[in-house]
């Protein structure tokens, strides 16, 4: 039975899909005014490592994995650039795809962009007006969070600590216009010369965090199985989708199991392009394998910050020339070692644990050296070659 924690109740819980075999996904996607970099891979390698498995345990998965390519990020790289901002937003979500594909990963069942649900998104705000949870002033649209009662539940923060993080993620509790430092963007009034669409309250786009929300509406319902990002999108992003989400459906939970990576570090901070401590994929790329890196990403505990140490590849680089003697002259049997293929899935179960699931591979791989030309040995070999696969390397 596998059990995964959530981030919500801040414990690991069994894992009970909303419709039965049926599971919906949504993860975070990128932001694309920049390169990709390995905080990125480490959050999109652990989620298509959890894909895999279900889709191993016989869950019909259904992944949504979204593109925000209208923001403030975008449009202020484009303007530095003079670049347009579609083309900006197209060409580093073209490299992301192609990063992506090198390492392995499957792609989403859709790959969305928030500005093809623009429409949903102020329907949705105007239903909020409507309820008296969203007010608008001076053509931007702005969420009422005294009126959502458990707003702070996923991130345990206090006021004070959410006022200081907000502003350091690219809000403005100091806005004039809003009625409290934390009410959130709904809509913004576009600047002259941004891009913008129509809406009942004036030319504008959307907030951040409706864009998910409008995303996951379209494209799984009003709730989903698990969300999932990295830890740092928990507040405000996550927080508020809460609050917008539930307040527009009248469904809770909107989301049953919610997921979060940790930071990757790098120089002692947590990658960033903001940092500019940035490792990036391509370069990688060129100096190791796709699945060294891989074995690199998944050696660390998705839930356990870490620093970046090159240094680990020579570890990793013996451990994939034992799994290559291992597989040498594999056979085509499906017989596989129930033993030892259960061990496995007891590690993966316990809220997949990769790290120790990597180590019982290298311990599997040496008894299958160390084994005859028999039957066992077969089912050894086809044992951790199912391990690997579901693990998503290709060999």
């Amino acid at each position: 039975m596998l059990y995964l924690y959530n981030s919500l109740t801040r414990r690991k819980e069994k894992f009970a899909p909303i419709n039965k075999n049926k599971v919906k996904i949504y993860v975070c996607g990128i932001t694309p005014y920049d390169t990709t970099h390995l905080g990125h891979a480490f959050t999109y390698v652990f989620f298509d490592v959890l894909i895999r498995y279900l889709q191993f345990k016989g869950y019909n998965v259904t992944y949504i994995q979204n593109v925000t390519d209208i923001d403030d990020d975008i449009l202020r790289r484009a303007k530095e650039e003079n670049r347009d901002w579609k083309e900006l937003g197209d060409f580093w979500t073209n490299k992301f795809l192609k990063d992506m594909k090198a390492l392995n990963v499957q792609k989403p069942s859709n790959f969305v962009k928030a500005t093809d649900s623009i429409f949903l998104m102020i329907r949705i705000i105007k239903v909020l007006i409507k309820k008296g949870l969203a007010y608008e002033k001076s053509g931007n649209v702005y969420f009422e969070i005294k009126k959502f009662k458990n707003y702070g539940q996923l991130s345990g923060f206090n006021a004070n600590q959410m006022k200081f993080i907000a502003k350091e993620r690219g809000g403005n509790p100091d806005d004039p216009l809003k009625k409290e430092p934390l009410d959130f963007l709904l809509w913004q009034k576009s600047k002259p010369h941004e891009p913008s669409w129509q809406s009942a309250w004036g030319k504008g786009r959307p907030g951040w965090h409706i864009e998910c929300s409008a995303m996951i509406k379209k494209y799984l319902g009003d709730q989903i199985d698990i969300h999932g990002g990295g830890r740092d999108l928990i507040f405000p992003h996550h927080e508020s989708e809460i609050a917008q989400s539930e307040s527009y459906t009248n469904k809770k939970p909107f989301v049953k199991y919610w997921l979060h990576t940790a930071m990757l570090l790098h120089l002692g901070e947590k990658m960033a392009k903001s940092l500019g401590n940035l490792v990036m994929v391509d370069s990688l790329l060129k100096k190791y394998s796709a699945n060294e890196i891989r074995w690199f990403l998944l050696s660390h505990h998705y839930r356990k910050p870490w620093e970046f140490e090159e240094r680990e590849f020579e570890d990793i680089k013996q451990n994939l020339l034992i799994v290559k003697k291992t597989l040498e002259g594999v056979n085509k049997t499906k017989e596989i070692n129930n033993l030892y293929m259960k061990k496995f899935l007891t590690l993966m179960d316990d809220g997949l644990n990769t790290p120790q699931a990597l180590a019982f591979i290298i311990n599997l791989a040496k008894k299958t050296i160390k084994g005859n030309k028999n039957k066992a040995k077969i089912g050894l070999q086809q044992t951790f070659l199912k391990c690997l696969l579901i693990l998503g390397f290709r060999f």
